[in-house]
């Protein structure tokens, strides 16, 4: 049980994935949430609405088991397999945190600032939420995939739109941290 309770070695959780993609290309099949978010909107009907969700999402189920055990093993591994609840970010990371107001840096996995019921229940933090969903919804949309399938699938099939995307998400992911960051929680 000690294996399953300790971060995994790269070279545990590489081969992992390799083979997992391996897996998936033999089967025809492609990763990613943003497709399985895809197929949730067509089983609720926004294909009456939206000519994009008219498709026969049966054909992606496996999507749908993929996305619960996401949840079901994020679930798990938090409430069973994580002896210890902190996480193990820099001490310097905590202290840029801590300096934004962020005062259980490193202790919870969700800060209270940003998802708190009290958070959602103000106009900023309601705000926050809602334009970041937004972003995140149409970035994924315009890119043709979310991070998890440009750079594990994309990257893995070489693909040179995959490669674009994932210099473009790292770089909003600076942008984010270094600039908007502490425009909004200073």
């Amino acid at each position: 049980m000690e294996f399953f309770l300790q971060p995994w070695a790269w070279y545990v959780s590489g081969p992992l994935i390799a083979f997992t993609m391996f897996l998936m290309f033999y089967l025809g099949k492609h990763l990613g949430i943003s497709s399985s978010l895809e197929s949730m909107c067509a089983i609720s009907g926004a294909g009456r609405f939206v000519d994009y969700f008219k498709f026969d999402w049966r054909k992606n189920a496996w999507n749908l088991v993929f996305m619960l055990g996401l949840v079901l093993g994020g679930f798990i591994a938090m409430n069973y397999l994580t002896p210890n609840k902190t996480i193990a970010i820099s001490t310097q990371t905590i202290a840029d945190l801590n300096e934004l107001g962020f005062q259980n840096a490193g202790k919870t996995y969700l800060p209270q600032e940003i998802f708190s019921l009290e958070t959602l229940l103000t106009v900023k933090g309601t705000s926050v939420l809602l334009i970041a969903g937004i972003l995140v919804g149409f970035g994924s949309r315009y890119a043709g995939g979310c991070t998890s399938g440009h750079a594990i699938v994309g990257l893995s099939m070489l693909e040179l739109p995959s490669l674009i995307s994932v210099i473009g998400f790292f770089i909003g992911g600076l942008v984010m941290t270094w600039f908007i960051l502490p425009l909004i929680f200073s």
